[in-house]
């Protein structure tokens, strides 16, 4: 009886020790570790929330750009931190589904070592073609590039990226042959196909609404299964003669997975309300991106569903890196 009391005491104790620190989270300021250069579209949704938050807190969220090849560094930081909920991750689709789905020997697990907090927007990728490039459509470059497999370049921002994955879906779905140029990030892939040395590529549509206004660029086609209110009147891949394309990017917060349940709960309360916002919501959607906010466990799931189908694309596509 003695040992049975000492436990529920040992138990209420720990209950009211983890109740108190969510209480009293944040107590310090907070780290968020974003995998990509400053003023790119990551660290621009990022840089968002993580204002509001510290409106919010009185407490400054801190955003710690850690660049680095799949965002592998970045993301070991946050499954090694400290479990308080000062440390945390604004992970991609890129660095939680496809790297993992990819067979990439990681020192982490994506699942057992992080706590889903939320979704925080799906981002739809553009199919963009430089002016110069003949094509004016999906079905205009599927008919043109079976004239010409294996003789038409495409960029990506690194092997593995879902710009990659994003082309070679669109190669499995409609079985053209267009090769793959690979670039070490987004800039100095844009700056090719913006000069024309490459006539194409899948971009996130931050990157690229502007080129596309400015004429420097043909926006063709959006990945994404629904028509995007950035770019109201251009069609998506599904509807421009591929059925069933769906390809999006897609950012989200984690925590270290041993992470008090209370600490998630006042997080994911408190960014599912930023994301509501309507000054929030709008400026994102000016860039293209769609506030999605969600339970943890939907973005747990969502994580998984998302692994699942691009192992699918992968084999698809028999890729394996290096």
């Amino acid at each position: 009886m003695k040992r049975f009391f000492h436990t529920m005491s040992a138990f209420a104790l720990a209950f009211n020790c983890t109740v108190a620190l969510a209480q009293n989270y944040p107590a310090k300021p907070v780290r968020m570790i974003v995998h990509f250069p400053p003023g790119g579209p990551t660290d621009i949704v990022a840089r968002a929330v993580a204002q509001k938050l510290t409106d919010a807190w009185g407490q400054q969220l801190i955003i710690d750009n850690r660049p680095s090849a799949g965002g592998i560094i970045g993301v070991e930081l946050v499954a090694r931190a400290v479990p308080d909920g000062h440390t945390l991750l604004f992970g991609t689709g890129g660095s939680m589904a496809i790297m993992p789905a990819l067979g990439t020997k990681l020192p982490y697990d994506v699942v057992k070592d992080f706590a889903p907090i939320s979704l925080v927007v799906i981002n739809p990728q553009i199919l963009v073609f430089h002016p110069s490039f003949p094509p004016n459509s999906v079905k205009d470059l599927i008919a043109y590039a079976k004239t010409r497999p294996g003789a038409i370049n495409y960029a990506s921002v690194g092997p593995g990226s879902p710009q990659h994955l994003g082309v070679e879906m669109l190669k499995s779905m409609t079985g053209i042959d267009l090769v793959h140029i690979p670039y070490k990030g987004t800039a100095p892939a844009m700056t090719d196909v913006l000069a024309g040395q490459i006539p194409l590529m899948f971009n996130s549509m931050p990157t690229v609404l502007q080129h596309i206004k400015g004429g420097k660029l043909k926006g063709i086609a959006v990945g994404s299964a629904k028509r995007s209110p950035a770019m109201p009147d251009t069609p998506t891949v599904a509807e421009s003669g591929v059925p069933g394309f769906d390809y999006v990017t897609w950012y989200g917060m984690f925590a270290p997975a041993a992470t008090p349940r209370p600490v998630i709960t006042k997080l994911n309360a408190e960014v599912v309300k930023i994301l509501s916002e309507r000054e929030v919501s709008q400026r994102l959607a000016v860039q293209g991106a769609d506030p999605s906010p969600s339970t943890p466990e939907q973005l747990g799931r969502y994580m998984q569903e998302e692994q699942n189908r691009w192992r699918k694309v992968i084999k698809s596509a028999n890729l394996k890196l290096d």
